[in-house]
């Protein structure tokens, strides 16, 4: 028996496309706004910060960071109808040259060594293809001392047969806490710091454990 509603939907979120795509999009801009306000309160933003978002999506946090720094901030999506999507939300700043975004996969990104001062990945690295080595790529491009924030909206539940379905339907993974720590020390970084609260899930309002994790390079 089936328990996910809207699998066609759903079946978009590693890679929006088409018109479910874009209706998924608009939905996770309105349905993660309480997530990503949490996990971005504990950064440290300054005005001369450089700031990028990885798995941008709709744009909205790309949008948040910018009001937050007088610098530039970069947005990078595997997603073609992200990518466009995020453009046209901050196409204003973009047109200022106060933002850039690219499509570009973690797994090969064209940043230059220590580039940025945070990098953020919000609801995304669960479809990151090859984590440890995506890892090491925002490693690299992570000034010494950078920050990398990890916002999640669900940790492994066991005998959860609605998020089993969704791994499977995504292709996916979801990480423990002790896993994501784990994995950010075995790439490179130094300090890791999680917080995690207990919520209600964005689309079906059941009761889950939204997840922050803080690494410093």
């Amino acid at each position: 028996m089936k328990i996910i509603k809207n699998p066609e939907l759903l079946i978009n979120a590693g890679n929006p496309k088409g018109k479910l795509g874009e209706e998924l999009i608009n939905n996770m801009n309105v349905n993660h706004e309480g997530l990503a306000q949490w996990g971005a309160s504990h950064l440290n933003i300054f005005r001369d910060s450089l700031i990028l978002d990885i798995g941008c999506g709709g744009g909205v946090n790309v949008k948040r960071f910018l009001k937050l720094t007088d610098n530039k901030v970069y947005g990078i999506d595997y997603s073609s109808l992200s990518v466009e999507k995020s453009i046209q939300l901050n196409f204003e700043e973009i047109e200022n040259q106060r933002c850039e975004i690219r499509r570009e996969s973690v797994s090969e990104m064209s940043f230059e060594d220590n580039t940025f001062d945070i990098i953020t990945a919000f609801e995304t690295v669960y479809f990151w293809p090859d984590f440890e080595n995506d890892l090491r790529q925002v490693n690299r491009v992570l000034k010494d001392d950078g920050i990398f924030l990890i916002c999640n909206e669900a940790l492994p539940k066991e005998n959860d047969e609605r998020q089993k379905e969704f791994i499977e339907l995504l292709n996916c993974n979801i990480y423990s806490e002790d896993e994501l720590i784990s994995y950010l020390k075995n790439s490179g970084f130094s300090r890791v710091k999680t917080l995690v609260k207990e919520s209600k899930d964005s689309f079906t309002g059941e009761d889950a454990s939204w997840i922050c994790v803080i690494a410093q390079k």
